[in-house]
This record gives C-alpha cells, structure tokens and sequence, in this order.
C-alpha cells in the first residue's frame, strides 16, 4: 500500500479497513486472524505496520491478542471509525474509502442547494471515492465560506470531516441523507466511468455542526454495480 500526501498513515488505512469490514460483518465475533506474517504479505505492508495496525484495534476494543494463540475480532455494537458516516460500501461490502480532489474553488452558492450557513459564498470541493482502488463514485462538497476564508488542496485529508475538526475546529454531528436518481453531472472524470447525462444513483446530504448550525451540503453520485449505499442501525 502506499501514502499519498493527504492520506492517513497505512497502519490507520488498514485499521480503517478492518473497522468497516467488521461492521459490514465480513470479519465476526470470535473470528481469529491469519497469523500476522501471512496478513501482511496479503495486505502489501510490513509486520511492524501491521501491528501497530492491530494495536489501534485492540485500543478500540475491537481484537483480543492472546499471547500464543492467535489475534481474534471482538465486534462491538458502535465501532469508532474515522470514515463512520460515509455510507458506501463494495457491493461484497466493507472497502477502504479513500479521495482524490479533482477540484477546489471558492464559489457564490447555487441556488438549487438547500439554504445552508451564513456566507454568501462556499467552497466547493469535487472529489473521486474509490473503495480499495475501485472507483465508486464522484461527490461534490460545499462548505459554508463563513469557517475558512481558504481552503486548498493540499490541506484536505482522505476524511473532510477529519479535517473540519482538527483544522476548522467544527464537527460534524449530525446529517440527513437524501437518496434519488439523478443523471451523471457534465464534470464527471473519464476515470469514474459512467457518461455525462446518464442515470446514476444519487445522495443529498445536508450536514449540521456542534453548534445546530447547517454547515454543508453534498452531492454524491455513485456508481450501484460497484458501491451500496449502507446506513445500519445500532
């Protein structure tokens, strides 16, 4: 696996991996793993990151290493994800979601987005998600311009909402998800596959901060013969 500039750490991608996988119920209670030398040659990465990978999991309470056995899963009803809200998955389900930014301009708001934040103006983000190197889908993210005067590319992490919190100081605590069909917006890359104009599953969603107020809104567009939309109740 390789880091990209933006990206987490590998040994947080494949802790990532390992949550969503779990909570997709590809990995189950009690499931013990491969031994640990094998599991890193399946994944690409080194022992030593492989296993401060399992310790992150364990921290979160979601492995139990025991000493000459083995390392087993311990699935819990609320698994802390980095990547807890976003809602696709691999149709076989779990995959490490990871972003690519097409494009980053501070803008006037479109009218047709619901009303949201106190700016005139926000920054509109364009992104390509890919689930473990699969491209699923395209997403267009609008900030109210009232929490950064600028935000750049090089700034964003694989989770925006990582990056509302720890550069902007505002969490997202809330959203309301609208699901449609749409068609394939006119700025679609090549890369994601589906052509302009055709009809493509679609989420709205509309972000509130700690403070009630209306932060975000973003568009989605993902490709179904690759990504699910999954949203599981606790």
């Amino acid at each position: 696996m390789e880091s990209r500039p933006g990206s987490l750490p590998i040994y947080l991608q494949i802790t990532e991996l390992l949550v969503r996988d779990i909570a997709a119920g590809r990995l189950v209670d009690g499931e013990k793993l491969a031994p640990e030398r094998d599991m890193a040659n399946q994944l690409g990465i080194a022992v030593g990151t492989l296993r401060k990978a399992l310790a992150e999991l364990q921290t979160r309470g979601l492995l139990e290493r025991v000493q000459g056995s083995g390392n087993y899963i311990r699935a819990i009803s609320d698994p802390k994800s980095v990547y807890a809200m976003f809602r696709l998955e691999l149709i076989q389900g779990g995959g490490l979601p990871t972003a690519e930014v097409i494009d980053v301009t501070r803008l006037d708001k479109p009218k047709d987005l619901p009303k949201f934040g106190f700016s005139p103006e926000g920054h509109r983000i364009r992104r390509i998600r890919r689930l473990s190197g699969q491209v699923a889908a395209i997403e267009e993210i609008w900030l109210d311009g009232s929490y950064a005067q600028k935000v750049v590319e090089e700034d964003l992490s694989e989770s925006l909402y990582l990056f509302y919190r720890t550069r902007l100081n505002l969490w997202i605590v809330r959203a309301e998800d609208r699901i449609d069909l749409d068609s394939v917006p006119d700025w679609a890359p090549p890369e994601f596959g589906q052509k302009p104009g055709a009809p493509i599953a679609h989420v709205l969603r509309v972000s509130q901060a700690q403070d009630g107020a209306t932060a975000e809104v973003s568009r989605t567009w993902f490709d179904h013969a690759v990504a699910r939309y999954v949203s599981r109740l606790r």
